[in-house]
């Protein structure tokens, strides 16, 4: 993997003027195209770092040790951090983009002390002959194949973006990232968590344990997704202005992003079912048919991105709405594909179980969102930390309410793991 990483940084580097050109940044002015080839160079030695932080993850998660893989990613943010503050007073843009390379090598090291503790005996062998390699290898392949065809979907809608009104890249991007923040917090962190109960299950063929535990997995992201997804769009504008309107980030930008999430947010239920479903295929070893299934989707994706973007131009809305909105829908197709193969592969998938979860979660949101309705309109005079965080707990508390109500287990089971913890402190008694 380090070979294999360091010869596409490599690649990047000595590439990076025609991927600009005629890839990321057609549609660039020519100085902007230029500083783009410069920040593109000095950020692929991030590739190895990331590379080798993804390998020694597995190997945490495959002993169940979840905190420090969980930390990388705040580690990255700490890089980002120190490239800002520290770097960009003095080397201006470039200061971010060695916050970039900082951030990822965090991003590894701070795996590493736990990594010591597992008392294996680490060599950097190429071990081709090793036949466990082989078959890592094998089953990375049809994972890099739809990779590829994931990027291509990024490449094709920043294309698209670049020949946009002004801020359309930076807006796209930014939404999405607010978005995946959702995503991961949600998504990936019980997806990681889940997967080596699934691979476990899996090799002792403990067939009804897998239907259980998915049932369960996918009911818990639903319940915590959708409500996520519905703040989202009806708190994007506050959020944004909370955290970025200030500076070159006028309201006219916070307008554009907050077009962009809200797009992105309609799929935020279904990025996060397929962190879910995609692990629960891989911990069966087959890599093949999530990557088929998302291939397709990706290129589906695509084909909408030009057919959406268009629309919305035609009715007066900003295009990039579209783009969003192309990943969305694609995302949501997979994720249905997906879940009808597998349901048939294991005979089931309690159903019942897990309509009951999207029905109570809509009632709660319904009940969410016209709490939080009212207090946007009467709030407007109020500073704009006050409207987000008082809607933000608002709507929480209904929602749970709300499940409370409806007797749903997860939350009742959330209550009584906390009235179990309070009991222990010493004042409980």
């Amino acid at each position: 993997i380090i070979i294999l990483m360091t010869v596409l940084a490599g690649l990047e580097i000595l590439l990076a003027g025609p991927i600009v050109k005629y890839f990321l940044g057609a549609g660039f002015s020519p100085e902007k195209q230029v500083l783009t080839i410069d920040l593109l160079r000095i950020q692929a030695a991030s590739i190895v770092f990331f590379g080798m932080s993804g390998l020694v993850i597995g190997i945490l998660n495959s002993h169940q040790r979840f905190f420090f893989s969980a930390l990388a990613p705040a580690m990255y943010q700490v890089g980002l951090i120190i490239g800002t503050v520290f770097l960009s007073p003095k080397m201006g843009i470039y200061g971010l983009a060695w916050g970039v390379v900082l951030g990822s090598a965090l991003n590894l090291l701070i795996q590493i002390p736990p990594l010591l503790p597992l008392h294996w005996k680490y060599t950097f062998v190429l071990g081709y002959k090793n036949s466990a390699v082989k078959e890592v290898f094998r089953l990375m392949a049809p994972r890099m194949f739809g990779a590829t065809a994931v990027q291509l979907m990024v490449w094709v809608n920043t294309l698209l973006a670049s020949y946009m009104v002004l801020g359309s890249v930076y807006s796209l991007s930014l939404g999405f990232t607010i978005m995946m923040m959702a995503e991961i917090a949600i998504g990936q962190s019980i997806a990681t968590a889940s997967m080596p109960t699934f691979s476990a299950q899996y090799a002792e063929e403990k067939f009804d344990d897998i239907r259980s535990t998915l049932a369960t997995t996918l009911r818990t992201v639903i319940l915590l997704s959708l409500p996520a997804a519905v703040g989202l769009i009806l708190l994007r504008t506050p959020i944004i202005t909370m955290i970025f309107q200030r500076g070159e980030f006028t309201a006219n930008t916070t307008h554009m992003v907050s077009w962009a999430l809200a797009w992105y947010s309609t799929g935020l239920v279904f990025h996060s079912l397929l962190e879910v479903l995609v692990r629960a295929y891989y911990a069966m070893h087959d890599t093949k048919t999530p990557v088929i299934i998302g291939t397709a989707a990706m290129l589906l994706s695509i084909g909408l991105s030009f057919l959406f973007s268009d629309l919305f131009s035609k009715i007066g809305w900003l295009p990039l709405g579209g783009l969003a909105l192309a990943v969305s829908f694609s995302t949501f197709l997979e994720v249905t594909t997906l879940l009808s193969i597998l349901r048939r592969r294991i005979k089931g998938i309690h159903g019942k179980r897990l309509f009951q979860a999207l029905l109570s979660s809509l009632l709660g949101c319904i009940g969410m969102t016209t709490a939080i309705l009212i207090w946007l309109n009467i709030s407007l005079r109020f500073p704009v930390i006050v409207i987000t965080l008082v809607g933000i707990l608002l709507g929480g508390i209904i929602y749970g309410t709300i499940l409370f109500f409806l007797r749903v287990n997860e939350v009742h089971g959330l209550l009584l793991v906390i009235r179990n913890k309070l009991s222990k402190l010493p004042f409980s008694d």
